[in-house]
């Protein structure tokens, strides 16, 4: 007797056909070739097919550059048609543009810090103008200022630097200086040491006491006794008590 064993057949395992399959499948059958970028994004609430194609795909398929290439729906099922017909239509402007607020920025000066160098020179040129100060200060101031009512207003004034043509305490010039002091008195006295001389009586040495005048071509100060002047000098000096220097000073006295 013959036994004869055939084996059961079994059908393959398939994937599950869905609505989505049959419209991949259309999809698929009526675009062709799809560019770099398709998207397919399915959600509880609809689907929303993108595909977005390069110019060449456009031209393959005789649509316009920049276009889509339409999608033949006729060959979806039932079930797939009522899905993408009740998919939301998602749409954007034709002119829409991206813009943002850009923050505004404020330049700011960059704060340069003095050099070591400018730094010392600046101490340097400080100490030497206090150092200056405090020797003229220092200096001699002749017993005759005491009770002299001239020479006590002309030393409120040492240090003061010479100025050209100045008449203030901002900075004086000889004759600005003379006329300065005997002003604070009440006594007017020409701008100009010629003007100054020509107003005021020559006396002689001998006779001169302290505040009467001591005149040399171009220049004018106030005689302090003994061997001793005040004047504001020249450009880069000050006002200060000083021996007297002129070869052949005149002495002048006002009134």
């Amino acid at each position: 007797m013959t036994v004869s064993s055939n084996r059961a057949r079994h059908r393959a395992a398939r994937r599950p056909v869905t609505p989505l399959t049959d419209l991949a499948h259309a999809a698929t059958e009526s675009i062709g070739v799809v560019g770099r970028r398709t998207a397919v994004v399915a959600a509880t609430s609809g689907l929303v097919v993108t595909m977005l194609g390069t110019s060449a795909t456009a031209a393959n398929s005789g649509t316009a550059a920049g276009s889509l290439p339409a999608v033949d729906t006729s060959a979806l099922t039932a079930s797939a048609r009522a899905v993408l017909e009740t998919a939301p239509v998602v749409t954007a402007p034709v002119d829409a543009a991206w813009s943002f607020d850009a923050p505004a920025v404020e330049a700011v000066e960059p704060v340069v810090a003095p050099t070591r160098a400018a730094t010392r020179a600046a101490a340097t040129q400080t100490a030497s103008r206090t150092t200056e100060r405090a020797a003229v200060a220092a200096s001699a101031v002749p017993q005759s200022v005491s009770g002299n009512a001239v020479l006590e207003i002309a030393a409120l004034y040492v240090g003061v630097p010479y100025v050209s043509g100045g008449a203030t305490p901002d900075g004086f010039d000889c004759s600005g200086f003379v006329s300065y002091v005997y002003g604070q008195l009440g006594i007017s006295l020409p701008r100009t040491s010629a003007g100054i001389k020509a107003a005021a009586t020559v006396i002689s040495r001998d006779e001169a006491k302290a505040g009467d005048l001591i005149w040399s071509p171009g220049h004018i100060s106030i005689y302090a006794g003994g061997d001793q002047q005040i004047d504001s000098p020249r450009p880069g000096k000050t006002v200060q008590f000083r021996s007297i220097w002129q070869s052949a000073p005149v002495f002048l006295r006002v009134g």
